[in-house]
């Protein structure tokens, strides 16, 4: 009887350490993002795109390597770099080796520089941060290094099509750029200056400023200044909350120009600017959802839909990310170890469902991609965001955008 029970214990041990085992064979992708204070609809929305990325593209394919799955972790940075570094060293305890962020390149810039000095000092336990929306551009440039790809055009690459867009527009003269002071705001503004001096430099700048970031409750001030500037057009890199009240401010205040951004479309931004923005909103952004790029990313979103009634796709380079780091850990053979899995992404060329094929350029790690300027509208709209009837019509396409584009990228590789 004793050695029955013993036998049985013995078992109940090894089913609880197998059951343990496969559970950690899954491949966890730890998210550092908001989920929590006033960019929470951003960061919720991203998670639940890369949740739904996983399963579809991986899980429900029978996985990678044989089987393994991908597991997705999420962690509520509050937009703090601060905070962030703290869930960095969470996520490294915890084994997990692929970290995930795109919001905010302030974040991102102290992410970079943490992984960078915990890969040099733990050889260990590396990890890869695949940073999918963060678009400084000294993170490929100064402040490369080999542990980082960015999977979102910079705010160059992004500037330079935008700006090709409004040079053809001989009706412009007088331009107002605003932005949130941190350094992508300022990386927007500069981008700006250079890019419109360059082919237009009959257009006067007659505004440039920042304002706090996340902390901004009324933009009438901002508006008034603008409507007074005599401005015929309006940049802005605003995300989140601030592109939310900067758009509406404008527009109630009478403002009548155009109004070209980078992040006014999804997480409820689309839904509260509506009617008002129709034929005004402009987006520089990567991605074929109006018209969709293919049969196969139809199915995606429709099924995103059916499983998020209140979410949209509206960051399709998610999926990217997902699918490349896939193919990079089959073509390694292996998930564990980091620098074969870098080593496969460096070059990578892969063929997106949203359009396009996409290039992971080895020499700093910026992803070179088609890159598209759309339109805030209801007209000709097969997949609109928020539930609102409003979506983004693509008008004109950059393809391969900024590939031979210079870097100061020094990659030092191990």
């Amino acid at each position: 009887m004793k050695n029955f029970t013993k036998m049985c214990a013995v078992s109940a041990l090894s089913l609880a350490i197998g059951a343990s085992a496969a559970f950690a064979e899954n491949i966890k992708i730890a998210f550092i993002d908001p989920l929590s204070g006033p960019f929470a609809s951003t960061g919720t929305n991203g998670l639940h795109q890369f949740e739904f990325a996983a399963d579809h593209m991986v899980n429900e394919q029978g996985g990678v390597l044989g089987g393994t799955e991908f597991e997705i972790v999420a962690f509520d940075n509050k937009i703090s770099p601060k905070e962030s570094l703290i869930q960095l060293q969470v996520a490294i305890d915890q084994g997990i080796r692929y970290i995930a962020q795109g919001n905010s390149s302030g974040v991102a810039n102290a992410l970079t520089e943490a992984i960078d000095k915990h890969n040099r000092r733990n050889p260990d336990s590396r990890v890869l941060f695949l940073n999918y929306a963060a678009v400084d551009p000294a993170l490929t440039n100064d402040k490369c290094n080999f542990w980082h790809f960015r999977f979102d055009a910079n705010a160059d690459i992004k500037m330079d099509a935008l700006t090709d867009v409004m040079a053809a527009d001989e009706a412009l003269k007088k331009v107002y750029i605003i932005g949130q002071d941190y350094s992508f705001g300022k990386a927007v503004a500069a981008a700006a200056v250079s890019n419109l001096s360059t082919k237009r430099s009959d257009v006067e700048i007659v505004g440039n400023e920042l304002h706090p970031i996340g902390k901004v409750k009324d933009f009438t001030p901002y508006s008034r200044k603008i409507i007074a500037s005599g401005a015929d057009a309006v940049i802005t890199g605003n995300w989140g909350a601030d592109m939310v009240g900067l758009g509406k401010s404008l527009i109630e205040s009478g403002y009548n120009g155009p109004i070209y951004t980078y992040y006014a479309a999804g997480s409820g931004i689309t839904a509260a600017l509506g009617e008002s923005a129709k034929g005004r909103i402009r987006l520089i952004a990567q991605g074929d959802i109006n018209p969709i790029g293919s049969d196969e990313a139809r199915a995606a979103y429709n099924a995103f839909e059916a499983k998020h009634p209140d979410g949209n796709i509206d960051q399709s380079r998610i999926f990217n990310v997902i699918g490349m780091l896939a193919q990079a850990i089959e073509g390694a053979g292996t998930a564990d170890d980091v620098v074969a899995v870098a080593k496969q992404l460096e070059g990578m060329e892969y063929d997106s469902m949203w359009g396009g094929k996409l290039f992971m350029r080895p020499q700093d790690h910026q992803i070179i991609q088609n890159m598209n300027v759309g339109v805030h509208t209801d007209e000709n709209i097969e997949f609109d965001y928020d539930n609102s009837g409003f979506g983004v019509l693509t008008e004109s396409t950059v393809e391969m955008a900024s590939m031979d584009s210079p870097t100061t990228c020094e990659m030092k590789r191990p």
